[in-house]
C-alpha cells in the first residue's frame, strides 16, 4: 500500500503552528498573493498575531475540517497548505482551499500534485461523494490546475468582488467520486 499523503513532488503533513505562523507572516506580506487567496482587503499581520489565529484555529480544528501544510519531497521545504473546510460528511461533500506561498514553487505542477493527494484522500480515506471549491475569475492559473485534476465548472456568482476598480465574479467547480475513480482509471489505462 503507497503512501496516502505522498505524491510525485509533494508530501502532505502536519505542522506545528509556529512554523506555520512564520511562514504565514512571510507570505502575507505578498498582498498580490493575498489577492489570489482572500477576499478581504489586504493588510499586514505581525507573526505573534498569526501564531494567535493559528493556534486558536488549530484548537477549534473539528470533525468539519482538515489541514495539511505542503511540503516539497526534494527538500522537505513548506511551500503552502491545503484543507478541506465545511466537511458535511453526513452529505458526503466538502470544499477545499490551497495556496502556496512560495512563489518559485508556481507553475510547476506542485499545487497540481498538493490537490490530486488531497482528492485521493477525501475520495478514498473520507469516501466522499463530491469535492468543490471556490476560485476567483482571474485566477486562470488555479483554474487550469483545478481543470488539469479533473474539477469542472458548476457555476459562478456575477460580479461579487472589486478588485482594481473592476467587478470579478467567484467560479465554483467540483468533482465527484465518479468521475474523479474514471479519471484514475483511464491515467492507469495509459501507463
Amino acid at each position: 500500500m503507497s503512501d496516502l499523503l505522498r505524491g510525485e513532488l509533494v508530501r502532505l503533513t502536519a505542522e506545528n503552528p509556529e512554523v506555520m505562523a512564520s511562514n504565514f507572516f512571510l507570505w502575507y506580506q505578498d498582498t498580490g498573493w493575498v489577492r489570489f487567496l482572500d477576499t478581504d482587503p489586504s493588510r499586514l499581520t505581525s507573526e505573534k498575531k498569526w501564531k494567535e489565529l493559528l493556534d486558536k484555529d488549530l484548537d477549534k480544528e473539528s470533525k468539519d475540517e482538515i489541514f495539511f501544510a505542503i511540503r516539497t519531497l526534494e527538500s522537505d521545504k513548506l511551500i503552502g497548505f491545503i484543507g478541506l473546510f465545511e466537511l458535511f460528511k453526513h452529505h458526503g461533500d466538502t470544499l477545499v482551499a490551497i495556496a502556496l506561498g512560495e512563489r518559485d514553487y508556481w507553475g510547476k505542477g506542485y499545487g497540481t500534485d498538493a490537490m490530486r493527494i488531497m482528492l485521493r484522500y477525501a475520495f478514498y480515506e473520507l469516501n466522499l461523494r463530491r469535492v468543490g471549491l471556490i476560485v476567483f475569475e482571474y485566477n486562470t492559473r488555479a483554474i487550469r490546475s483545478y481543470e488539469k485534476v479533473g474539477f469542472i465548472p458548476e457555476g459562478s456568482v456575477r460580479r461579487v468582488m472589486q478588485r482594481d476598480g473592476k467587478r470579478w465574479d467567484f467560479k465554483y467547480m467540483g468533482i465527484l467520486r465518479e468521475e474523479w475513480l474514471a479519471r484514475q482509471a483511464g491515467e492507469v489505462n495509459d501507463q
